[in-house]
């Protein structure tokens, strides 16, 4: 057997069908959709509809409202990130660690609410982060590796 003796097995691939090509291609004419009505034509939009029966995402109760005028907007960034960022000399662990200095070595992209620093990755270098907010694994895990993080204390007006 050479290289150029291989094939697919005979049926293994097949070509599209061409439809709308005239009467010899066996979908010709009407394209396979039938006489008139509304799925015969451009621009079907079915989608949901179940023949006059109240579709399902009418049937099911509306629930709660999420104000997106109140929404906090963080840049998120994990730990594994931070790490490659240090062993790459992109960010500079001597002094605090906080949004303007992950933003310079591109870790923090937007999140106008300051960062949240998620667990994901290892973290090995000995850090101090002053973030917006981060989550139990990620605090555990700078700590373990002797660093720590400093969070804002929470304001009066929230308790």
């Amino acid at each position: 057997m050479k290289l150029n003796d291989i094939r697919d097995n005979s049926g293994a691939r097949h070509r599209r069908m061409r439809i709308g090509r005239g009467i010899g291609s066996g979908k010709g004419k009407t394209g396979g959709r039938g006489q008139k009505g509304a799925k015969a034509r451009s621009g079907v939009s079915i989608n949901g509809f179940e023949g006059g029966q109240m579709p399902l995402h009418m049937r099911l109760p509306k629930r709660g409202f999420n104000n997106k005028q109140f929404a906090k907007d963080y840049a998120e960034v994990n730990l594994g990130m931070v790490q490659k960022a240090i062993d790459s000399g992109k960010l500079d662990t001597s002094g605090t660690v906080d949004h303007a200095a992950l933003k310079v070595a591109g870790l923090a992209r937007g999140g106008k609410d300051g960062v949240r620093l998620l667990g994901k990755g290892e973290l090995t270098a000995k850090v101090s982060f002053n973030v917006a907010g981060a989550s139990k694994g990620a605090v555990a895990a700078v700590e373990k590796a002797g660093g720590s993080v400093t969070l804002p204390a929470k304001e009066a007006a929230e308790a």
